[in-house]
């Protein structure tokens, strides 16, 4: 029995650790967690709870394919299964995923229009995407007690659903105005977003957030209202806001957007996202957090909860992830971790003998569609081995998007870097088509090297400082991110992607 404890207890160790990579040096009892679950971009969280499992998506954006599925049996370790959305229709906002009669679906807004996808199994393979016509954003999807279905949207209006779910079947009726904030807060906007509903005891509740995705980290917050319909009328919660960011000290910022849900066991939690003080550019990352029911049929949050402390873990079970940053390429299929900017051909790639070829095009970083990787630290090294063929140059670089992407790269013969654009000869003559690239990052301070052979590296004269390269900045809703650039005419070939996160100097 002693020799069974001893193997949990290592075994829950080993899982934490890899769950919790970003904050090592936290004392954090095996029966606690610590914020954030997903640690970089990882906005606009939807989760569903199916029997003994936990699914989760969020927010893809400009990165393809999208739609990633998460998979988790704690709640605080996730696993990938695939990338439901394979056919690119533009940038995808803040999605829905609920089960409906044993079939699975995605409702999310893209291109001025919402769209739907489904599918019999959560690990695919999912349908192409079908455009219900209907503008608006971040749509919820709610069913009453007689099976109808409905979708909610940020402006407070719902449109039936057809009994299948894949298409409208109605006008939209306008049915919740909000909570209204006090005038003396320091908000983005009113900018009422993300409606989520479920049905608890005799009432349907709905949460949405306000106050403003980014801008002020005091303005997003998480709203709730409660109705016996799903139809309305909606009373708000008298412990409005459920969470928010009262102090612009804080380590998390901007809390919002929230989907509500109860667990395998039945008890209330909810998942949402926020910035990272002194991180905006990791992007909106994924929080976690326990709620508790009121005696009067309401939903709040402990007072003895503080996001950025240890908290109890919602159940004593302890999933192994699969989730890593590093890449062999040892697959013939591409690891959906990785993601293509703006634009995905699968004819551009394959992965052959642990090598990951890209076509070359563009000529410029950001017209390239680099391949990117949201990093999960604070401080990281990152490397990859690089061959050139043809007239192409490849690179390792840090990228937001087309008005911010720097690095260091190489053609056939010179290391080059690249700051913001503006691109030059950094050492000249030095290689002859295959080089190893790596860069450092630490606590935002970049320094960027190469190496002959994998194993003594030299510093090139340019780094970088890139803790400005976030939206409230550059506007977009997105992270910086690590990227894998092919630029010309000709291919480049990586291997061996590695990432290790380093002790962050604060």
């Amino acid at each position: 029995m002693k020799k069974n404890a001893l193997f949990f207890i290592l075994l829950a160790c080993f899982f934490w650790s890899n769950a919790q990579k970003q904050r090592p040096n936290l004392n954090i009892p095996l029966t606690h967690y610590q914020n954030p679950i997903f640690s970089g971009d990882f906005p606009d969280p939807s989760i569903l709870v199916d029997g003994e499992d936990y699914y989760m998506i969020h927010s893809s954006f400009d990165y393809h394919p999208g739609l990633t599925v998460w998979h988790s049996e704690d709640l605080i370790n996730w696993s990938i299964l695939t990338n439901a959305l394979q056919k690119p229709v533009g940038s995808v906002w803040a999605p829905d995923l609920i089960k409906y009669k044993d079939k699975y679906y995605i409702y999310f807004p893209s291109n001025n229009t919402n769209y739907v996808i489904f599918s019999d199994k959560m690990e695919g393979p999912w349908s192409d995407p079908i455009d219900l016509k209907i503008g608006n954003i971040d749509p919820g999807h709610v069913v009453d007690q007689d099976g109808n279905r409905y979708l909610y949207f940020p402006n407070g209006g719902y449109v039936p659903l057809t009994d299948d779910g894949l298409a409208t079947d109605g006008e939209e009726i306008h049915a919740y105005d909000g909570w209204s904030i006090p005038l003396d807060w320091t908000i983005e906007c009113f900018c009422m977003e993300g409606p989520k509903l479920f049905k608890h005891g005799e009432y349907y509740y709905l949460t949405v957030a306000q106050g403003g995705t980014a801008g002020p980290p005091t303005g997003h917050m998480v709203i709730s209202a409660r109705s016996k319909s799903p139809l309305g009328p909606w009373e708000n919660s008298p412990y409005n806001p459920i969470i928010r960011t009262e102090n612009p000290e804080d380590q998390w910022a901007s809390v919002g957007h929230a989907t509500v849900f109860k667990t395998a066991s039945g008890e209330p939690w909810m998942v949402f996202h926020g910035y990272e003080k002194d991180h905006y550019n990791l992007g909106r990352q994924t929080l976690l957090a326990p709620l508790e029911w009121t005696s009067d049929g309401w939903f709040k949050m402990p007072d003895s909860i503080v996001i950025s402390k240890p908290i109890k873990r919602p159940t004593s079970k302890v999933s192994k992830s699969n989730y890593q940053l590093s890449d062999t390429f040892d697959s013939s299929i591409l690891d959906p971790k990785w993601h293509f900017y703006a634009d995905f051909d699968k004819d551009r790639f394959k992965i052959e003998n642990n090598t990951l070829k890209i076509k070359a095009k563009g000529s410029t970083i950001a017209d390239s569609s680099p391949l990117l990787i949201s990093p999960s630290d604070h401080s990281y090294s990152v490397s990859v081995e690089l061959e050139i063929k043809g007239n192409a140059i490849g690179g390792l670089v840090l990228f937001y998007n087309e008005k911010s992407g720097s690095g260091i790269l190489a053609d056939h013969s010179n290391i080059l870097a690249n700051l913001r654009g503006w691109q030059f000869e950094a050492e000249k003559g030095v290689l002859n088509r295959k080089v190893h690239l790596k860069l450092i990052n630490n606590n935002n301070i970049v320094n960027q090297f190469y190496s002959i052979d994998g194993e003594n590296w030299k510093k090139i004269e340019s780094s970088l400082e890139v803790s400005a390269i976030h939206h409230n900045v550059l506007s977009g809703f997105l992270s910086l991110r690590i990227g894998l650039v092919s630029i010309g005419e000709g291919e480049v070939h990586f291997k061996n992607f590695t990432y290790q996160p380093l002790p962050t100097e604060e």
